[in-house]
């Protein structure tokens, strides 16, 4: 279990000389998994990612100073993998397989640096935005997001006094332990960490981590950070996410090779890696669009991560495809992983059980949960919406729909034409709270 005093720590410390990003392998593992596919096929291509605020009432440009945005931007350019963390990711077993990374890859990853940024502020936003090879943009998405999550708690942080933080962090101990024993009274249920991007701190994390590790126990099945992996001797948890869909869909010349693109991620996918890293992520495009057009091998991988459809809806329409392809849902996986707390964890969990493997990643609401916590109701640590979206492949423009309209992003007039190509079907808007 982590002892370190983080009031404390926080207390005393110097924040200029306490990075944020401390190691490359500060990020999500599925990071690392499309890394590995983007660097064997698509290495020429450029990609844009940008940074997109949800919560337009928050303006982080007036929150966030932006000299110390750009000392905690430009430390993590300077990070290189170190011996340790280069033999770790070369000798350790992930999902079951020894070796998962090409030792050609790993070679390449040894001299890798994150690329340049371009900042700006308007109307009360930063405008952070990434340009270059995908094989280095797409590592700007976690840190990128862990950085601006942190800062906004920092800047609360400065204003308060040494017993004011041992108030805010007993609370919200309290608050994750209350849910951690909420939970443990289910002990067939599997949970991860999922919360590096919107954490309210680096240290916060560890700390949520160790509490899982040592109240859930087999039920804590892992994290997705890898760097927290190694360093607590856990599985390093993740697939893949919506950036290879919508990086292919913005490569495509004809609607018929757009309809096409989200099966041929899987086809890519499917050449790469094997068991348990089949795990399909079908909303990018609507999941009701891509069931219907789903090639019958499809319902052979181990299973889906529906990430944008509320869970329960999305799980049963999951399960009767499924069943109409033959499949024996008892057989298979779902991985719930949108906005999910410890009630709703526990809702989905007793609607599904005995019907179909599941797992649980917690995000936000594990590593950023600090609402009420607060010693004076002036201190904002409400978490926000925060994500880091590809924008522009090759210079066209890139497109997610969702099943949540209210997570789409992209330009309108390209959002219309994928309405067009992919249909409405199942689509429905609802509050994105994290």
């Amino acid at each position: 279990m982590s002892t370190t005093d983080i009031a404390k720590r926080v207390h005393d410390h110097n924040w200029k000389l306490d990075p944020i990003i401390r190691s490359l392998l500060d990020t999500d593992f599925y990071k690392l998994l499309m890394l590995q596919l983007i660097w064997r096929r698509y290495r020429d291509v450029q990609v844009t990612f940008s940074l997109i605020n949800r919560n337009k009432q928050v303006l982080l440009a007036e929150e966030i100073d932006e000299g110390e945005l750009r000392a905690q931007l430009d430390y993590a350019r300077s990070l290189k993998l170190n011996k340790k963390e280069w033999i770790w990711l070369a000798g350790n077993t992930f999902h079951g397989v020894r070796q998962i990374f090409e030792p050609a890859f790993l070679d390449w990853l040894k001299d890798f640096r994150l690329p340049e940024y371009e900042l700006s502020k308007k109307d009360g936003q930063y405008e952070l935005e990434f340009h270059g090879p995908w094989t280095h943009t797409t590592m700007w998405e976690i840190p990128a997001l862990a950085i601006v999550n942190e800062l906004r708690s920092r800047a609360v942080m400065k204003t308060m006094r040494r017993f004011e933080l041992d108030v805010l962090y007993a609370r919200a101990k309290a608050k994750l332990w209350s849910k951690v024993e909420h939970l443990r009274r289910y002990p067939d249920i599997r949970i991860a960490d999922f919360g590096t991007r919107r954490r309210h701190s680096h240290l916060w994390q560890d700390w949520c981590v160790n509490a899982l590790k040592e109240g859930l126990g087999a039920s804590f099945i892992g994290t997705s950070n890898v760097l927290l992996a190694m360093k607590s001797d856990l599985d390093a948890i993740g697939t893949n996410a919506h950036e290879l869909p919508m990086a292919m869909a913005a490569l495509a010349n004809t609607d018929e090779e757009l309809r096409e693109a989200p099966f041929k991620v899987l086809r890519d996918w499917r050449d790469m890696y094997d068991g348990n890293l089949r795990v399909v992520l079908p909303d990018a495009f609507g999941t009701r669009a891509f069931l219907k057009a789903a090639p019958d091998w499809v319902a052979n991988w181990k299973g889906f991560r529906p990430d944008s459809a509320p869970p329960i809806e999305g799980g049963e329409e999951i399960i009767t495809w499924w069943k109409e392809h033959g499949q024996d849902p008892r057989e298979k996986l779902i991985v719930f992983s949108d906005g999910l707390d410890a009630e709703e964890i526990e809702r989905v969990f007793q609607h599904f059980d005995g019907r179909v493997n599941m797992s649980f990643g917690w995000g936000t609401n594990l590593t950023n949960d600090f609402r009420d916590c607060a010693p004076s109701p002036t201190m904002d640590f409400d978490a926000i919406s925060l994500v880091c979206k590809v924008t522009q492949v090759n210079g066209r423009p890139a497109v997610k729909l969702s099943d949540n309209p209210a997570k789409a992003t992209g330009d309108p007039q390209e959002i219309e034409r994928y309405l067009r190509v992919f249909g409405d079907m199942g689509r429905e808007e609802r509050p994105v709270l994290v």
